[in-house]
Formats: C-alpha cells, structure tokens, sequence
C-alpha cells in the first residue's frame, strides 16, 4: 500500500482523468478492491473506476457489490467476465453470470447511472470462437448499456484502426479506448500477450532482444513503442488511451513528458 501511495502521489501531477482498480481472479481481492479505490479517491482525489467481476459471484453477491460500489459513491465500473485463477478454466458460481453481458445487464438494471466500461479485444478475445463472434459479444455489451469500451494491450496500431471500423460498421458507436502497456521486460510481456492473443511485433522484439538485460535500455525502448502508438492513435481520432503501467509511475510520466516535447 505504501508503494501504492508513492506511485498516485506521483501520478498526480499529470492529474489522469481517472485511474482504475482491477479486481482478483475468481473475486480474490474484492475487499482490496475497496480498500484501494477509496483511498485513491479521498486521499489523492482521483476520479476511480473500479472494475467488478462475475468470476466467484453468484448474482445475489453481485448485486449486493453493486449496491456497495453505489453506496460508496462511485459512478464508473468496469465490468468484466473475469479470468480464472492460474491454470483452471472459468466455472460461473452458483447462479453466476458466466459472461460479462449479463453483469453489465445486472449492474444497468440496478444502477443506471453509474456509467459503464467493457473490455474489448482488438485482436480477438483467445476463447472466441472467430473475431465476428467476438465482435457480437461486444456489440451484445454496448446494447446493454455499456458507455464505453477499453482495449486489451496492442502493439501494432493497425490492429486497433480495423478494431475500430469493424466496430463502427456493426453499429457500436460508443468511444472505444486504446490500451497501452509500455514493456519493462521482454518475458513479462511475451507472458501476458500469450495470455491475452495479443501479437508483438518483430521490430518490437528485435529491439527489446538487443537490449538484453539492460533494464534501462529496454524501458527506453518499451516507452519509445508506447509513444509512437499514442501519438498515432491521438493524431488519427481516439478519443484517448488508457495506460497499463501495473503500478509503476516512471513510464506513465516519462510518456505524459514526452507527448508535451
């Protein structure tokens, strides 16, 4: 927690628009959750979007979490499927929601006002069937109240412009959010595209391969890809880009730096 603190401390100075909180496999850390966005909102005063799972949840439990969220005074949630603990396969609670339209269907019926967030995969989610099923599920999420959509981690922004005209041409209108993860390592992420179907590009790796154990080269490098993306992106209409910086400050400022230069 207090390596939580000295990252939002830093953070605030380039005041995010809002910061997010994620939530455990199979609900694991539902009381850090809490724990986590309230302090992120009352001592730092960020506007926090916690994200809520239907993994481990039975629907009396996610509707009691919802009226919880509510009563604490947050109105943004993301709301997700959620992954199974490490090595199992997803299995819906008791009564559980086994996808995530059925929680933002939960969350829109219970709380219309709290203003929705879904995931989507701009390289296909990797238990869809095809990208067209994928897309309909996404689209099913949007029909049900979803306010905006934010996107696994890409790294070849290509992937990210046809994600966003498939989108449009299957009618979801609603602002869809980049997802950039600066690389810190070279195994770290070559481990979360596996999890996630995202792809790396070769560039990507050789320079990260030429970096080698050099941890500073390879930040300059993962960074650098972060920026070229976002200015990218920015320049040809998202509406923004949300950063997976896993709690660690320094790239979310050296970016924030070099978008002003």
């Amino acid at each position: 927690m207090e390596a939580l603190r000295q990252t939002a401390a830093a953070l605030r100075r380039i005041a995010p628009d809002f910061v997010s909180v994620t939530y455990g496999a199979g609900g694991g850390t539902r009381d850090r959750t809490a724990q986590v966005s309230a302090l992120l909102r009352d001592e730092f005063h960020f506007t926090v979007m916690p994200h809520l799972t239907c993994a481990g949840h039975s629907r009396a439990e996610l509707a009691e979490l919802a009226d919880g969220i509510h009563a604490a005074g947050f109105r943004n949630v993301m709301a997700l499927r959620g992954d199974p603990p490490k090595g199992a396969e997803f299995q819906p609670a008791s009564d559980g929601p086994r996808h995530a339209i059925e929680l933002v269907s939960l969350l829109q019926e219970r709380h219309p006002e709290i203003c929705l967030g879904v995931a989507g995969y701009p390289e296909k989610h990797p238990e869809a069937p095809s990208a067209e099923v994928d897309l309909l599920h996404l689209k099913q999420k949007v029909d049900a109240g979803a306010a905006f959509v934010t996107t696994q981690l890409f790294f070849d922004n290509d992937c990210f412009h046809r994600f966003t005209d498939r989108c449009r041409a299957a009618g979801i209108n609603v602002p869809i959010v980049p997802g950039i993860m600066p690389v810190l390592s070279l195994k770290q992420i070559q481990r979360f595209t596996t999890l996630c179907g995202a792809s790396l590009p070769g560039t990507l790796v050789r320079r990260l391969e030429a970096a080698g154990d050099h941890a500073d080269t390879v930040e300059h490098v993962g960074i650098d890809w972060a920026l070229s993306q976002i200015r990218d992106l920015l320049a040809r209409g998202a509406p923004g880009y949300h950063l997976y910086i896993l709690n660690r400050a320094r790239s979310g400022l050296a970016l924030a730096a070099g978008l002003v230069d």
